[in-house]
């Protein structure tokens, strides 16, 4: 695939077969997180390629993140949507999801044959210390950015007590947008969407000129119609009303694939934030209600998503191939973890896909309208409260494993202050610290032996 186009004119039209065979490598290579995943993009879409100018970028970026679900994955669901249609869309959108799909199925099952042997234990106590540090990490960069004001703070707070005292999450979600509406009407609001808080590389060169420039005319599939919005809509609800209740029919509706689909639909709508905003739900529902994996698993099955590219709230796939496995559901515990893994994923994604495919004409017809961000930055401080009460958790399983105050695990415990210093005030890669921890978990627990 040639990446150095000429800068002198429009760069020459790209077939949907060489858009294919970008977005799969895109998939194979988008380490990183969405701050990482949207740099590269910005470089290889905007800069290298100039396939998108600048400002459509960013415009596409602050939609993606208005919406619930995992902002990478979406923003190239609607690049590809944009430049050849619902086709280039879902292509775009699934094959940056299908690699770590794999990846994380094949070491799902890998840590259900090896994850009790002592080497398998001694990776994984190297990494959960690297866990607990990025969600430290991930709460430090986005109260940041969001938290701009006393109010904020407040919000923050006030959500930390609601999740330790048991308020729901969506309940946390829907007062935080209630407040956040109530402030944008009395004062202007900082919203966190900056096209450097997600470490854009720099802007493309003026003198350029993009396939789909600032000027480009909207294609026919991108013009807004109302009664194209509806019928986008339709379908996509008819797809996931079709998929859920042909599972229902098949397999009763008490089925923990009925439930499955049903939960991880529940928990993509109220993905604001970033995967580490809607985790605490998740580990909650399926560990304490579901009983699908333990709290530890959940900390492993964290570990092993941060080494596969792609979307983190991926994980998710890990949390169904451990539920399907430990059920045997199918009637095979392999069986039943690889669909359990794939049902999982086809649930979590597929709001995204309709959010992108229906409000794209909408987006393209307002791309002059300013933003309403109040809402979201209320949103983003009330998910700060959430991701501070799972750290603690990942804290609390990670440094007292036995749940015993007294029987503190002291290594594990610096080790986890060392992989957040290294990440926050070093900045140093997330692999690199993921590395570091394993290597340093390997010398400890030898040394214990």
């Amino acid at each position: 695939m040639n990446t150095t186009p000429d800068t002198t004119g429009r760069p020459a039209p790209v077939s949907f077969a060489q858009a294919l065979k970008f977005w799969f490598w895109l998939g194979c290579v988008s380490f990183g997180g969405p701050a990482g995943q949207i740099a590269l993009m910005h470089e290889e879409l905007v800069v290298r390629r100039r396939w998108i100018s600048e400002k459509r970028y960013l415009h596409a970026l602050h939609y993606c993140m208005l919406l619930p679900g995992p902002e990478a994955q979406q923003l190239a669901t609607y690049t590809g949507w944009l430049m050849h249609g619902t086709r280039g869309g879902i292509a775009a959108g699934a094959l940056f999801v299908l690699p770590s799909l794999v990846l994380l199925i094949v070491l799902s099952w890998a840590y259900t044959v090896w994850g009790q042997h002592p080497w398998g234990q001694a990776l994984l106590w190297g990494l959960k210390p690297a866990v607990t540090a990025l969600v430290l990490q991930a709460v430090h960069r986005m109260a940041k950015r969001t938290l701009k004001g006393r109010w904020l703070w407040a919000l923050a707070a006030a959500s930390l007590v609601g999740t330790l005292a048991g308020v729901g999450f969506p309940w946390l979600v829907a007062a935080a947008a209630l407040v956040g509406w109530a402030m944008a009407r009395q004062r202007p609001v900082q919203g966190p969407m900056q096209s450097t808080a997600h470490g854009q590389a720099g802007a493309a060169p003026e003198a350029t000129t993009a396939l789909i420039d600032d000027h480009t005319p909207t294609p026919e599939h991108a013009r807004y119609t109302t009664g194209r919005l509806l019928r986008t809509s339709g379908m996509g609800l008819a797809l996931w009303a079709f998929t859920l209740g042909g599972l229902a029919l098949w397999l009763g509706a008490g089925h923990t694939l009925v439930r499955m689909g049903g939960f991880f639909t529940e928990a993509a709508l109220l993905t604001f934030g970033g995967a580490y905003a809607v985790l605490p739900y998740v580990t909650q529902a399926a560990v304490s209600q579901f009983g699908w994996l333990s709290a530890t698993q959940m900390m492993d099955g964290l570990a092993l998503g941060e080494t596969t590219p792609g979307p983190l709230i991926i994980v998710v796939a890990f949390v169904g191939f451990l539920g399907g496995h430990g059920q045997a559901l199918l009637g095979d515990p392999l069986l039943g973890g690889i669909a359990a893994a794939c049902v999982v994923t086809w649930f979590t994604f597929l709001p995204s896909f309709i959010f992108i495919l229906a409000g794209g004409p909408l987006v393209e017809s307002s791309r002059h309208v300013p933003t309403l961000t109040g809402p979201l930055q209320a949103i983003s401080a009330a998910v700060i409260g959430v991701m501070l009460q799972l750290a603690g958790t990942f804290a609390w399983h990670t440094v007292w494993p036995t749940g015993q105050w007294t029987q503190a695990d002291w290594p594990a415990l610096a080790l986890t202050a060392l992989a957040a210093w290294l990440l926050i005030a070093r900045q140093w890669p997330v692999m690199r610290v993921l590395a570091v921890c394993v290597v340093v978990g390997m010398g400890v627990q030898c040394a214990r032996v």
